[in-house]
């Protein structure tokens, strides 16, 4: 019965000893990180924008499939994670496709995530800016899907292959877009505070 007298007085110094060391650490400045955020999102500021143009997809059954694409994309939470969404539009103009997308940066990790949710899946993947555009990728089981944009001169255009070691990238994807102009989504048109 003794013992146990001692280990609740010990429990509760090591408690407040780690509280202590807890908070002489500090949290991190939130206005910094968001700086550093925006710094690390700022190079691909040239995504931003109305995209539209053709787009096309190998089905399962092996037909290809033409739509018209577009793209919607803008800084939001202060610049600090840009916002996508693409509607994909049959001849009949209703939607066949819709994707929604939020990238961000981890300045620790100096690297860009997408979050992507499409199509019923969703997911986290690495995103690589290139001097052009970037490279974005899937692991599917023994495959990898590999998407790669190309975007300057107010062009985007965009590929997809199906990657399996020791064999040829099969391709099942591609989109050429226009830059059609500016937009204030996602931020603007918020609700005011009265």
């Amino acid at each position: 019965m003794r013992k146990n007298y001692f280990v609740v007085p010990a429990l509760l110094v090591l408690t407040a000893g780690l509280t202590w060391m807890a908070k002489g650490q500090g949290r991190q400045d939130p206005s910094a990180m968001i700086a550093d955020q925006k710094k690390g999102m700022a190079p691909l500021s040239y995504m931003d924008g109305v995209w539209r143009g053709e787009a096309w997809t190998i089905l399962p059954n092996g037909q290809k499939h033409t739509i018209t694409q577009t793209e919607r994309i803008g800084p939001f939470l202060d610049g600090s994670v840009k916002v996508i969404e693409g509607r994909g539009y049959g001849e009949d103009g209703k939607v066949s496709f819709n994707a929604f997308g939020i990238l961000s940066y981890d300045p620790d990790k100096k690297s860009f995530s997408m979050r992507s949710y499409a199509q019923g899946r969703s997911g986290d993947f690495k995103l690589t800016p290139t001097t052009d555009g970037n490279v974005w990728e899937i692991p599917a089981g023994p495959m990898t899907i590999r998407y790669t944009a190309t975007i300057k001169d107010g062009k985007w255009r965009e590929v997809g292959d199906r990657i399996m070691e020791g064999k040829e990238p099969v391709r099942f994807f591609e989109m050429n877009l226009k830059r059609i102009g500016d937009t204030e989504w996602p931020a603007g048109g918020a609700i005011s505070q009265k």
